[in-house]
């Protein structure tokens, strides 16, 4: 058994290795085919994940690999699963139904919505309601991948960071002491990016609809049906759903009635949405949302494998972090090192990990700090660039958020060809890349 400080750089073999074939397998004929089995992802994850395992037990001790093992799949893959299952099925149960013309305006509005609404109600929460609709909308279009990559884009990850419930890596600051209403205070990052891609998005979607066919644009033109909104009550779930993000903390005092939140509450309580939803829900609404549960299967198999073999990687990031901060002297540096990590890794411990580096470096009597709520401080330069770090680029990988996958999976079960895992990178480095040296240069 060996002492170690943190895991040898080899041991992100296993994390580099499943990535490798989340990115690979579909695209080799041989494997294509056997690679759709959520089955087959699931025995490829769980095989990394205990590579992973042995390494800890091997270069530690199985106390070790176990407490690993606990960290990965009680703290963080339960909580994370438990929260995309729930907003999945409860969504699933709002049918918002009609057949708007396809038109770029069209489109644009709903990509406008979403990116609102992934503030409001996460950016799993607004993926999930919107996705179905979008898609219903562009039946008759052919061309509707792009379509598909700009929701992923603005709503399943720029939209969500004006509040700490619109994603992960925000709320986790809110728990560290951040002021509820501080994210507020990105609104203009927020808002640059969204417009740039709104932009961007309708110029592109204006010369797509241009290369339509005649008859699809007849179709499309001709068979409309006003929106209309079934599954109201889930709307009041997914809201309670969000509540309890916000105020079932693990640990701590529930909502000032005199005992703590027991482990695991918040999911029961989530779980219990989910049950409500389904009791309630008609059968009618989800058939006419295709509503089946392979794309949170697919989610859950992949991300079992991909939170047990990235721990090593966050602790070595973790180990790492003192040494860091030389080569973070800028507030430009935080937001690509976070956001880099961020496309492959989970988004969360990454935002922490910078979150408490760049904390580590900011001096209590430093002019124009931000007070915490626990008295601790830390620039508000460097906590912005954390935190746009985290919630842009998500978007650049598949990976980068649980919506993206989700997402992906959705479309291509209504018939979306979406491009593979690299071919998805060539989109958000080519398109969102350049965005972010912008805001860079404009921000940071």
């Amino acid at each position: 058994m060996k002492s170690l400080d943190a895991p040898g750089l080899w041991s992100i073999i296993p994390f580099v290795g499943l990535l490798l074939c989340i990115a690979v397998l579909p695209l080799v004929r041989a494997t294509a085919h056997w690679w759709e089995s959520n089955r087959n992802r699931l025995i490829i994850a769980l095989a990394f994940g205990g590579v992973t395992l042995g390494y800890y037990g091997f270069a530690y001790d199985a106390t070790k690999a176990l407490a690993v093992l606990e960290h990965a799949v009680a703290a963080e893959y339960v909580p994370f699963i438990v929260l995309l299952f729930s907003l999945y099925v409860i969504s699933g149960g709002i049918c918002l139904r009609g057949d708007l013309a396809a038109h770029p305006v069209t489109n644009t509005a709903f990509l406008a919505v979403g990116a609102l609404a992934a503030s409001l109600i996460g950016t799993t929460g607004a993926s999930m309601l919107l996705i179905r609709p979008l898609l219903q909308t562009n039946a008759e279009r052919k061309h509707v991948k792009h379509t598909v990559i700009f929701f992923i884009f603005l709503v399943s990850n720029v939209g969500g960071c004006l509040l700490p419930v619109g994603d992960p890596p925000l709320f986790l600051g809110y728990l560290k002491g951040v002021p509820f209403f501080w994210t507020l205070c990105l609104w203009k990052e927020w808002a640059f990016a969204v417009a740039a891609l709104l932009v961007l998005y309708y110029l592109w979607d204006m010369l797509a609809y241009r290369h339509e066919d005649v008859a699809d644009i007849a179709r499309d033109e001709t068979e409309r049906t006003a929106l209309t909104l079934a599954g109201k009550p889930n709307l009041v779930l997914l809201l309670g759903v969000v509540l309890c993000v916000a105020f079932i903390k693990p640990g701590e005092e529930f909502l000032g009635l005199g005992f703590n939140a027991f482990p695991f509450m918040r999911e029961l309580v989530m779980l219990a949405f989910v049950a409500v939803s389904l009791r309630l829900t008609p059968d009618t609404i989800r058939e006419a949302n295709q509503f089946n549960y392979h794309a949170i299967m697919e989610v859950a198999a992949l991300f079992i494998g991909i939170f047990i073999s990235m721990q090593a990687p966050i602790e070595i990031l973790r180990a790492s972090g003192e040494s860091l901060a030389p080569y973070l002297s800028s507030p430009a540096r935080f937001f690509w090192a976070t956001g880099v990590l961020s496309s492959f890794l989970d988004n969360a411990p990454t935002y922490v990990v910078f979150f408490e580096t760049a904390a580590s470096m900011t001096r209590d009597d430093a002019p124009g700090v931000l007070r915490l709520m626990d008295g601790t401080t830390i620039m508000p330069a460097m906590l912005t660039a954390i935190s746009l770090g985290a919630v842009f680029m998500g978007a650049n990988s598949y990976i980068g958020n649980g919506p993206n996958f989700m997402v992906k999976s959705i479309a291509e079960q209504s018939g979306v060809k979406m491009p593979s895992f690299f071919g998805y990178m060539a989109y958000s480095v080519g398109i969102l890349i350049p965005l972010f040296l912008v805001v860079m240069l404009i921000f940071l």
